[in-house]
């Protein structure tokens, strides 16, 4: 006879305490997998330029929590390095919209295939389980993320802290 072990509901502040570690420790892992010649802030850049396509400057600038001057800075080093190209709005000449380039998909590629072996060495040290619950919880976990990604977006003034 089996004796399953009691364990109340997890609160989300236990939660969240477990989940900042796992980000931490992601960090550290994916570290080992350099993001060169990209520093984090234009990564950040290059990973939003992948799921909004021609984005102005302004909002790009905006979603960086950062001003325009420096946000165009940050992606005149990326269109250096040949990752970003900007083309002059149909609508308004005024109005640069910004787009990964083909080397720039590469890149981000690239990266998370090294970024996916790396926790595939972790995941493997785990029982098949506790793999099951894992991506269960994260699956539900984006879900959650992306509903309110996407509210706060549609209602800029429901944006916490």
């Amino acid at each position: 006879m089996t004796v399953t072990t009691f364990r109340p509901r997890p609160e989300p502040a236990e939660v969240a305490r477990v989940t900042a570690t796992a980000a931490e420790l992601l960090e550290v892992l994916w570290g080992r997998a350099s993001t060169a010649p990209a520093s984090a802030s234009q990564l950040r850049v290059l990973l939003i330029l992948e799921h909004h396509e021609g984005i102005n400057l302004r909002s790009l600038a905006d979603s960086l929590a950062s001003t325009p001057p420096s946000t165009s800075r940050l992606c005149d080093r990326l269109q250096a390095a040949g990752f970003v190209r900007r083309a002059v709005s149909p609508v308004d000449r005024r109005e640069v919209r910004l787009y990964l380039s083909s080397r720039g998909r590469a890149f981000l590629t690239d990266l998370r295939t090294r970024r996916e072996i790396t926790l595939e060495a972790v995941l493997d040290l785990m029982p098949a389980a506790k793999r099951t619950a894992l991506l269960e919880g994260l699956e539900a976990f984006c879900d959650a993320a992306a509903a309110q990604i996407h509210d706060a977006a549609q209602d800029p003034d429901s944006r916490t802290a």
